[in-house]
């Protein structure tokens, strides 16, 4: 029996499994790191906690939102002092490679329907460097029951 074909047919195989499974593993750790981040951001609203999740060059496409660290931390003291009772609960986390979405449901008071919220982030280097969002009220009455 030869094994050498055997075993030039499973190096490629075993190459492709160890790229899948670092890259799942970078998956993994960058929807940890998103979800850690947005918890201290947007939930406890702390930006101390919030910045050491942040790249050096973090890039914002709100426009109503300047690019930076200093824009993260504008905006969470903005909540802070804006809408104190404002809660933010996570409903999906899809990640895929460097890109993590949220689809939360955002409150500014417990009496109010919020905003349907898809935010969209991108991390490099085990941190967050880039963000989306789309941002849709919860109406009144829908269409249908979802």
């Amino acid at each position: 029996m030869n094994f050498i074909p055997a075993a030039a047919t499973a190096i490629p195989i075993l190459l492709a499994c160890a790229s899948w499974c670092a890259q799942a593993s970078d998956t993994a750790a960058n929807k940890q790191l998103v979800l850690e981040f947005y918890d201290a951001a947007l939930v406890k609203r702390d930006a101390a906690a919030a910045v050491k999740y942040l790249g050096a060059r973090y890039i914002q496409h709100n426009p109503l939102a300047p690019d930076g660290v200093e824009g993260v931390k504008g905006l969470i003291q903005f909540l802070r002092d804006k809408y104190p009772q404002r809660t933010s609960e996570i409903k999906r986390v899809i990640a895929e490679g460097d890109l993590v979405v949220l689809h939360v449901h955002a409150k500014p008071a417990p009496e109010e329907r919020g905003s349907a919220i898809i935010d969209i982030f991108r991390v490099e280097n085990g941190k967050i460097v880039e963000h989306w969002d789309v941002i849709q009220p919860v109406p009144e009455k829908a269409a249908n029951g979802n």
